[in-house]
């Protein structure tokens, strides 16, 4: 393939080529060519260009294909463009030549067909330049077409329609020939040649002015008669052409206009011309009064056609069209459908409302925006009640007219439906934008619809109820009001009775919409409908007039009712039971009796009422599954055998009474058969044998003498064969008008009317409106399902009976009815085997096997294709079920032999099916060994040219092999491919089929060879180039089904390799598909770019904005009709959101823009909220279409920041011509979707650079680099988008909205403002937030939204960006209000909502209102915590920090709710206690409820109090703790201690006890269990609600008190460790261990105390207090310490692991650095510890101990690590206070055990401390401290071993030795500590070994003077201790210590020269040994003045030194410095230990 990538084509390279793959050469040679040329340097062609046209004209006369023929035309085109255009004339000729050729042989087809390519790819291109040869050209192609067969005829076609592109005007005079010549063909037999014929006269139209002219109605009748028999393709072109011709009537496009005078048509013209079509189709005009009188109807493709031609008609026009002349379409549609011709039967009546439904749906759904199409619902209603006032009139008219009249009411049914059903169809799109239109009071939207409840009609009435829905899904809020309306009108009208039947519709209807409504109706309205059902039931024996309707109507309501289910069914179940009961007779003999007894009208009565009970159980039993019970079920099987048994006797009733009964009696039926389905078939086995002879009675048409055949067929088939039967048109826009062509009975024909009750139910997915089929064909299809679920249950004896009547009945049926019994037959057969595949049960023993294949194998031979499908899937369903390699290895030959054997098509293809379905349903490795046999006959017949269908079944057939293989198809790959390829290049592009089939293959043969695409073996390139270059063949076809193939295997291809999937070709492909009609080819674009954004977004949109780039620069501007704008593809998803209604679709276009906001939103911040805000901005006031472009533009210009437009951008937004694409303003679902992607855009930013959250870093960022941006330079922007989302009219919208707005405050507050410091940079937005709240508030917001808006307004209060009291109060008072709205109590407000979502606001109010009373109460806290500013500061201060906010300020907003506010709080705690409670508890909890949930709603209740009791617990918490439990409540809020204030009935003690148990109850029920989707900020909420609680003394008595209680507190609080993570957590955790442990220390001590004050003299027991009593035993469980000690043990072993590794390695670790979180959990574990021992009796604490020192001397050895500014780590503090601690509690001084304790302590201390073994990294002065700390606190006995004494003098040595001054300085300080101990005897060895060193040391100063701060601090130190020791020495060697000591000071001092030069700290220390020296001399005079006495020199200098100190200061008298000792560093420990 390489070799083909050359300019010329290798000729000696093809030579080489084989033969089969000579073709593919020469195509990938063109593929190359057309690539190339473009871009080729124009020199190098011109060069080439003789030998490249020989080469290329050469090609024609080699038979070439159609891709390579179409590819062949358009290169020769180009390089005749690019090129010299001298020999082009040559060329052409040689093509007319070739044209005019007399040779008809299909050999020489080929090359005709090229030329004729050609001819039309030159004008296409060239046009004009080609001059004055045309005429001749296409005279001489009209002549061809005369004579030529279909494919020349298309091909022809096709190219004149090119040669009039190209030439445009300038062919005028061959216009009138080609019109002439082609018009006739639009009849063709052939469907391509009348595309073709369609395309081309859509081409000539654009110049061709008579055509829309003088020949219209002509142009009209052909396009009816081309519709006659047409198939999907056919209508598309047939009606784009027929639409536009109509729509260029009316509105000439200016230039044609302007040649010539024009009589342009009016719109009724139009209208009328297109209507003749619909009513009369192809018949024409003349003839039609022949035709009125026979009553031929139209054929229904004629219908569909034309209803799609009104659709592109509109389209054509525009929106701003439709918004003016909409008034006019809707009347002449609405009288379309009330035309006699449209309606002359019930089902053509259905089908004609169809059409026009979809003609209204797809105009006024797609083309206006949301004002325009509130216009339009005023305009349908406007219609509706003209109508309803013209029936009146009618109904009330009594006079003779009235069969006149009543023809017009039957055919103003037909009218109302269609309006109503788009009026329900636009208000649920507007959803809560369409509020404006329900409360104009001009309209009187809901008078109108509600007054078409009494229409005479079933069908009109419905619709209006089917309308009524519509309003209450789009506004909840209408729902209680409708509901209360109708119940009104019932009970006021009971009497008549179009009223009962319509108000019930209208209920049943309005409550099987509640399930939409999240929030629901109350409860009592459940109540209401029972009883107006009971009524209406128990009133309908009084009135026969009413009998019927009241009984429909009352069972419709219980059925609808059932919706609503179990938690409003499970209280009226009793009741319904009963009324089931009683609808049918108890017993055999009633049974008997009734059949003798009423007449015909009592047996309607009776049957109807039957069918409605048992309508009612179906959806009792499909809405309430949880309420059935064993009983119940068994309850029900009574009325249900009952009626089972009934079913018998109707046939004989029939007879007596007359055949009108046969409706109601079938409706009975079908009711019986739904419920059955959906009951297990165990609970009625005993009837099966009557049940299945009804089933197989109905669906063979036993007693039916109409041939009606089943509709699920189609969906019991598999989807992938759609190909064969033609349903992939259901995958169409125009589905559900082309579901009337399909072949089954009344298919498409759904309508309310056929079954009321699906007005109730669910909507099946991917409709709009319910549509039953007829009750004929519901019944079947019931049966037919029904059969499937029983089958598997039957005995096999039955199964061999049923199999061998199916036989019988299709032998006995003839012709057509034959047909519709197989048909049935075999969806039954398999619904039956689809059942026992899903059951895992067999078919049966040998001779139902044979049975069934003799069945299935005898339609693999019909004629029909559908029952050819459904055989093949049927034996592959048996070979599934039986499972037996014998039984599939038979089936299999039978298929091999037959088509060994077989000519004919049907059974080669049934047989082929056969093999493929046999592969799917048992897999490769069942059916591995037929492998091989059934490729090589695949393969075979996929070749077969003369029988195209054949190829299409061979191809779908290997398709499903090469699927269900696997890799084991892995050896077939290659000759596969080539057939695929080979067929590609040569099938004519006629045969879809074909083509979409082979494009199945290659999907499939992708997937097998699968990642393996990525080698680079030889073989694997070839298959890889081999797959590209058939998807390049198929991406070129012109049926959309094969292009979206084509996309899908690049898709696949891409997926397995990437690199060779070509994206700069591919994604231009995709985005101009976006644009396409053809909805599968969207789909399959939208997902390829889905599966493209999630790997390479950025090359995607790259590729997307140059094709943009490309088109704009308008090349090939006239090919492609592109959306692209400067917003590039994200712009162009966006607004296909708008007008896609595809579920599928909408959701890959969410991710796809969902993906590249991940990849690309933070890089191209900008861009992406650009984007979002311009969706946002379109709010609901912009007009619907482009007409507001203008006034949008004003609007921008005014504002603020708007870019200038680009030059560019301008000209294309309005040079283009402004009908090609309707801008509509984004619908709300678009808004919402924007507002998503705001806030994912915060959180990404969230995770990318925190520059993105502070202004000042921000700044700096951008002055780096201009280029970059971040989000906190957008905040206005953000904030705008927010403020404008939460104030829309959209429910939906206003939530996401307040979603961002609280996102943006969470993210922004802490932002400070860097030019006001001290201020955030949300303070400007206060006022945004404020108004975008206050509506939210508004008495008429859904309860969900304010709730949502009580979060912001907590949130936005807590942040702390509001600094101004009033400023506050604003957004204050919308939460005292909803306060008010809570404590009006349950019942108060009349209630539009469930209760739940009352439950759900007030929770919400009383949630925000305890995040904000904790914000103020930690405010409070801080404020108290930091000491008061010095007042000096005020005035400084004022200036940026005059308004900052009184600590108290926040308090006093919530202080006058608080008393109201706890009692709801502890009410919500109680509530919500209740219901935590296991389901075996429920019989306790209060019947009435609780205070904010009703027992009705509790279910729904549950989640909400979930999601807001963390909160409110924290708060009620710090309320009782600062109010002493509540006692206080009636005083003013008690600084000081709880006062008592007694509270009625209970005494305070109780209260407390009540209230402590509830909130501890209740955390610790969540802290057990949290769930790992609960949020961390709920557990966080819980810990500091048990913190708090610990602060209150009673709260700590109540819990000390309970040992049990504290114990299971710490062992939850230790699960939860376990489980949770985050360290905010754990350090939560700690502190409420360490209040624990304070609590029972407490009580503990006030015990002790009692005990003493009673006992004086037993100070010995009262010691013995405390854990572990007299053994030291702690148990695990009941034990507190034990609780304490393993959580705290956890803790520390999680952050330093090293503990608990054995220390027995030599080499030292060096200690690690923890980080703060760590080092803070630490530490306070270490500090719990040490609490331990002091809970536990002697012997306790001496079982405690050795661990508890353990871990203290660890984490010192762990953590002691020397930091630069030498700062303590917080654990090592902690570990130092500990040992203190322990050692200086006096409890177990006493005992032996303790000192050996002790001593191994200090041991280990001194074991890692020694010098060689710790590193540098060592903090040696902490473990020096920590040695002093044993010095210092534990007894001499103890640590007086000598071991243990010559250890800590060496410490101390090696400390004095160091080399680092601090380290000296600290180790002097603690000496000092040491020789001052008050126990001589623990001093005195260290004073012998010490003291000389340290006098050394002190010497050596005189030599090497202190060169910094540091060393003069460490030699004062030193100092100090000698001086101490002087003062501890008796008085007879004071004079030796001085002697010592004042030589040393004197040596210190320098002389006047000396000083002057000398450095500070030399200055220091000469200043310090005066002082100190001045200071020894009063104080020992005797010994000093004998020291002194001794050494002259000594005087001398300390007389200088004192003489000039006086001469200084007498000179700086006047300003005199501080001392400068003060100046010398004084180093403190944070702690001080000692």
């Amino acid at each position: 393939m390489e070799l083909a990538h050359s300019l010329l084509l290798n000729e000696e390279a093809l030579a080489h080529v084989t033969e089969a793959k000579r073709a593919v050469f020469i195509f990938e040679w063109l593929r190359f060519l057309d690539k190339v040329l473009i871009a080729a340097n124009k020199v190098d062609v011109k060069e080439k260009q003789k030998k490249l046209v020989e080469q290329l004209t050469g090609l024609i006369f080699s038979s070439p294909g159609p891709p390579t023929r179409k590819l062949l035309a358009k290169n020769l085109s180009v390089l005749y463009s690019i090129g010299d255009t001298f020999t082009v004339f040559q060329t052409l000729d040689k093509c007319n030549d070739i044209i005019k050729s007399k040779d008809d042989t299909a050999a020489y087809l080929p090359t005709k067909l090229a030329a004729v390519a050609c001819v039309g790819a030159f004008y296409e291109r060239m046009g004009r330049m080609l001059g004055s040869s045309f005429p001749e050209t296409i005279n001489n192609l009209l002549k061809a077409l005369k004579s030529a067969e279909s494919q020349g005829r298309s091909e022809i076609l096709l190219s004149l329609q090119k040669v009039l592109s190209g030439l445009g005007g300038a062919a005028a005079s061959c216009h009138r020939d080609i019109y002439k010549n082609a018009r006739s063909m639009l009849t063709d037999r052939s469907m391509a040649v009348r595309c073709a014929v369609a395309k081309c006269l859509l081409e000539l139209q654009n110049e061709a002015v008579f055509i829309w002219t003088t020949e219209l109605e002509n142009v009209a009748t052909l396009c009816f008669k081309a519709l006659e028999g047409s198939t999907y393709g056919v209508r598309v072109a047939v009606s784009t052409l027929l639409g536009t011709a109509m729509a260029t009537a009316l509105m000439p496009k200016q230039a044609t206009v302007m040649r010539q005078n024009v009589k342009r048509a009016t719109l009724e013209e139009v209208l009328e011309l297109m209507s003749t079509g619909f009513l009369r189709g192809g018949s024409g005009f003349l003839k039609s009064g022949g035709e009125m009188l026979k009553g031929a109807s139209v054929s229904r493709e004629v219908r569909v056609g034309v209803t799609q031609a009104y659709v592109v008609f509109v389209t054509t026009l525009g929106g701003q069209w439709l918004e003016r002349n909409f008034a006019v379409f809707l009347s002449h549609l609405l009288e379309l459908v009330a035309h006699p011709r449209a309606t002359q039967t019930h089902v053509e009546a259905v089908y004609s409302r169809r059409c026009l439904s979809f003609a209204l749906r797809a105009t006024l759904g797609g083309l206006l925006g949301e004002k325009a199409q509130i216009a339009a619902a005023k305009e349908i209603c406007l219609a509706i009640s003209k109508q309803m006032r013209a029936v009146e009139a009618v109904v009330n008219d009594t006079s003779s007219e009235s069969r006149a009249g009543a023809a017009d009411v039957s055919a103003s049914q037909h009218v109302m439906v269609c309006a109503l059903k788009e009026l329900g169809s636009l208000v649920q799109s507007l959803s809560a934008t369409a509020s404006p239109l329900i409360q104009e009071p001009s309209i009187g939207f809901l008078e109108t619809v509600t007054s078409v409840l009494l229409h005479p009609s079933m069908a009109a009435r419905l619709a209006a109820a089917w309308c009524l829905r519509c309003v209450c899904v789009a506004l909840p809020h209408q729902l209680t009001p409708l509901l209360d309306r109708c119940a009104e009108c019932i009970n006021n009208l009971k009497n008549s009775p179009e009223a009962v039947s319509g108000y019930s519709f209208a209920m049943a209807a309005l409550l099987g919409g509640v399930h939409q409504c999240p929030l629901g109706i109350p409860h009592s309205k459940g109540k209401m409908v029972v009883s107006i059902a009971e009524d209406l039931l128990r009133s309908a024996a009084q009135n026969s007039r009413l009998s019927l309707q009241r009984t429909q109507a009352g069972w419709l309501l219980l059925g609808a009712l059932m919706t609503l289910g179990p938690s409003l069914v499970r209280y009226h179940l009793p009741k319904m039971l009963l009324l089931w009961r009683n609808v049918f007779p108890r017993s055999q003999k009633e049974l008997e009796a009734e059949k003798a007894r009423g007449d015909s009208f009592s047996w309607q009565v009776m049957l109807e009422g039957r069918a409605g009970a048992l309508c009612a159980m179906r959806s009792f039993v499909a809405h309430c599954p949880e309420l059935l019970t064993e009983d119940v079920i068994r309850r029900l099987m009574t009325p249900i055998e009952c009626a089972m048994t009934m079913m018998s006797h109707v046939p004989a009733v029939i007879k007596v009474h007359g055949a009108h009964l046969k409706a109601s009696a079938a409706m009975v039926r079908l009711r019986l058969y739904d419920i059955l389905a959906l009951l297990p078939p165990k609970t009625y086995e005993g009837s099966f044998n009557a049940l299945l002879r009804e089933l197989v009675a109905e669906f063979t048409l036993t007693d039916n003498s109409a041939n009606t055949t089943t509709s699920l067929l189609r969906s019991l088939c598999h989807y992938d064969d759609s190909v064969l039967m033609g349903s992939w048109l259901q995958e169409t826009d125009h589905k559900s008008i082309e579901d009337q062509l399909q072949p089954n009975s009344a298919s498409g024909s759904g309508a309310l009317e056929h079954d009321p009750s699906s007005i109730y139910l669910r909507v099946p997915v991917g409709e709009a409106v319910p549509g039953p089929l007829p009750l004929g064909v519901s019944v079947i299809d019931a049966s037919v399902a029904l059969f499937g679920v029983v089958f598997p249950h039957v005995s096999f004896k039955h199964r061999l009976q049923m199999l061998d009547h199916f036989a019988e009945c299709i032998k006995q049926a003839k012709g057509v009815r034959q047909q519709a019994v197989q048909l049935n037959i075999f969806t039954a057969v398999l619904s039956a085997l689809k059942g026992l595949a899903e059951n895992k049960s067999s078919l049966g023993p040998e001779e139902v096997r044979k049975s069934a294949l003799a069945l299935v194998m005898g339609a693999l031979d019909n004629p029909n294709p559908i029952l050819r499908c459904a055989a093949g899937e049927a034996l592959g369903r048996m070979a599934q079920v039986v499972g037996e390699a014998s039984f599939i290895a038979r089936m299999a030959q039978h298929s091999f032999d037959k088509l060994k054997s077989a000519r004919d098509v049907v059974s080669r293809t049934g047989h082929s099916l056969a093999l493929g379905c046999l592969h799917r349903y048992v897999g490769g490795i069942g059916s591995g060994q037929h492998l091989k046999t059934s490729v090589s006959i695949l393969l075979a017949l996929a070749q077969d040219a003369t029988c195209h269908e054949v190829q299409t079944w061979a191809l779908h057939s290997l398709a499903l092999i090469v699927d269900s293989s696997g890799p084991m198809y892995r050896g077939y790959v290659e000759p596969t491919l080539s057939l695929v390829l080979t067929l590609l290049l040569t099938v004519p592009p006629s045969h879809t089929e074909v083509h979409q089939c082979l494009g199945r293959c290659l999907g499939a043969l992708i997937t097998t060879v699968g990642p393996e695409l990525q080698g680079n073996s030889g073989s694997v390139s070839t298959i890889r180039s081999s797959c590209l270059v058939g998807c390049a063949i198929m991406q070129d076809h012109s049926d959309s089904l094969v292009q979206a193939a084509a996309i899908s295997c690049l898709q696949q291809l891409h997926m397995f390799a990437p690199r060779h999937v070509n994206l700069s070709s591919l994604v231009p492909c995709l985005c101009v598909h976006l644009c396409s009609s053809h909805l599968l080819l969207r789909r399959a674009a939208v997902a390829c770019l889905r599966q493209l954004a999630q790997r390479e977004a950025a090359e995607v949109c790259e590729y997307a904005m140059s094709l943009a780039r490309r088109a704009g620069d308008g090349k090939d501007n006239s090919t492609i009709n592109l959306n692209i704008t400067e917003t590039g593809l994200e712009g162009v998803l966006f607004g296909m959101l708008d007008r896609e209604t595809d579920r599928k679709l909408c959701s890959d276009i969410h991710d796809t823009l969902g993906h590249m906001l991940s990849s690309l939103a933070v890089g191209k911040l900008p861009h992406w909220l650009k984007l979002c805000k311009d969706v946002l901005a379109a709010t609901t006031e912009v007009g619907g279409t482009v007409a507001s472009h203008g006034r949008r533009k004003e609007e921008e210009d005014d504002s603020e920041k708007k870019d200038e437009m680009d030059d560019d951008i301008m000209f294309t937004s309005l040079g283009q011509d402004d009908k090609s694409k309707p801008s509509v303003a984004p619908r709300w679902v678009t808004r919402v979707f924007a507002a998503d992607c705001l806030c994912r855009i915060i959180h990404l930013c969230e995770n990318a650079d925190k520059a993105h959250f502070d202004l000042a870093a921000a700044r700096v960022a951008m002055t780096k680099n201009p280029e970059g941006d971040f989000l906190v330079l957008h905040l206005c922007d953000l904030v705008r988008m927010a403020f404008m989302a939460a104030t829309d009219h959209s429910h939906q919208l206003r939530m996401a909205g307040l979603q961002a707005l609280e996102d943006i405050i969470k993210k922004f507050a802490a932002v400070p403002e860097p030019e006001f410091p001290g201020h955030v940079i949300l303070e400007q937005y206060q006022a945004n937030v404020g108004a975008a709240l206050r509506p939210a508030f508004s008495p008429d917001t859904p309860s969900d939204i304010t709730a949502k808006a009580c979060q912001v307004c907590s949130a936005w209060i807590g942040s702390g960006v509001v600094s101004d009291l009033n400023d506050l109060r604003r957004v204050h008072t919308l939460l005292v209000s909803s306060l008010d709205k809570v404590q009006a109590g349950k019942g108060s407000s009349s209630q539009l909502y469930s209760e739940s979502a009352t439950t759900m606001e007030k929770l919400a109010v009383l949630k925000a209102w305890a995040e904000v009373f904790v914000v103020a109460m930690n405010i409070k806290k801080d404020s108290q915590a930091r000491p008061a500013p010095p007042p000096q500061g005020e005035d400084e201060e004022a200036g940026d920090e005059g308004d900052v906010l009184p600590p108290d300020s926040l308090m006093t907003l919530v202080q006058p709710e608080l008393p109201s506010l706890s009692r709801l709080w502890l009410a919500v705690l109680r509530d919500y206690a209740l219901l935590t409670l296991p389901a075996e508890f429920s019989s306790q909890l209060p019947p009435e409820g609780g205070a904010f949930y009703t027992p009705e709603t509790i279910d729904t209740a549950r989640l909400h109090y979930r999601s807001s009791w963390a909160s409110v617990l924290h708060a009620e918490a710090l309320w009782l703790s600062s109010t002493g439990f509540g006692t206080a409540e009636d005083l003013p809020e008690s600084k000081s201690g709880p006062a008592v204030a007694p509270v009625a009935g209970k005494n305070t003690e109780d209260l407390v006890k009540d209230r402590l148990h509830l909130l501890l109850g209740i955390s610790i029920e969540f802290l057990c269990f949290p769930r790992a989707e609960e949020p961390i900020e709920d557990v966080m909420s819980c810990l500091h609600a048990l913190c708090t609680l610990m602060d209150s003394p009673s709260a700590r008595t109540h819990i000390a008190e309970d040992q049990l209680l504290a114990v299971e507190l710490l062992n939850v609080l230790h699960r939860l460790l376990l489980t949770r993570d985050p360290q905010s957590m754990q350090l939560q955790v700690t502190t409420v261990v360490q209040k624990t442990i304070r609590a029972a220390q407490e009580h503990l001590e006030h015990i002790r105390s009692s005990r003493t004050a009673e006992d004086a003299g037993g100070e010995e027991c009262v010691s013995m207090l405390g854990e572990g009593g007299d053994t030291g035993e702690l148990l695990p469980g009941k034990s507190l310490v034990f609780a304490a000690m393993e959580l705290l043990v956890f803790i520390l072993v999680r952050h330093l692991p090293q503990l608990k590794e054995e220390s027995k390695d030599s080499g030292r670790r060096t200690p690690q650095h923890l980080c703060d979180d760590s080092s803070r959990l630490v530490a306070a574990s270490v500090t719990a510890l040490a609490e331990l021992p002091s809970l536990c009796s002697p012997a306790g604490s001496l079982t405690i101990l050795p661990t508890v020192l353990f871990l203290i001397t660890g984490v010192l050895r762990e953590t002691a690590v020397k930091t630069s500014d030498h700062s303590v780590p917080a654990p090592v503090s902690a570990a130092l206070q500990a040992i203190k601690t322990i050692l200086s509690s006096r409890s177990a001084r006493s005992q032996t055990q303790w000192s050996a304790l002790v001593r191994s302590s200090l041991a280990s201390v001194l074991e890692f401390s020694e010098p060689d073994s710790c590193g540098a990294a060592v903090d040696e002065v902490s473990l020096l401290t920590a040695v002093t700390l044993f010095l210092l606190s534990a007894s001499c006995e103890v640590i007086g071993v000598s071991v243990l004494q010559t250890g800590c003098i060496e410490r101390f040595r090696h400390g004095l030795g160091s080399e680092d001054p601090w380290t000296q300085a600290r180790c002097y300080q603690l000496l000092l500590s040491v020789f001052q101990h008050s126990s001589r005897s623990l001093s005195a060895p260290y004073i012998h070994a010490l003291a000389p060193l340290l006098v050394e040391k002190l010497k050596e100063v005189e030599l090497q003077r202190p060169a910094s701060a540091a060393e003069l601090q460490a030699v004062q130190e030193g100092v100090k201790v000698l001086e101490s020791l002087v003062a501890l020495a008796e008085e007879h060697n004071r004079v030796q210590l001085l002697a010592l000591l004042v030589p040393t000071l004197i040596s210190y001092l320098l002389d006047d020269t000396s000083f002057s030069t000398a450095s500070s700290s030399s200055k220091g220390l000469h200043e310090f040994a005066l002082q100190n020296l001045m200071h020894i001399g009063p104080l020992y005079p005797a010994a000093f003045k004998t020291v002194i006495g001794a050494a002259p020199e000594l005087k001398t200098r300390l007389e200088a030194a004192i003489r000039s100190r006086q001469a200084d200061s007498k000179a700086k008298a006047a300003a005199r410095p501080q001392p400068s000792v003060q100046a010398a560093p004084t180093i403190k420990l944070k702690t001080s230990f000692f």
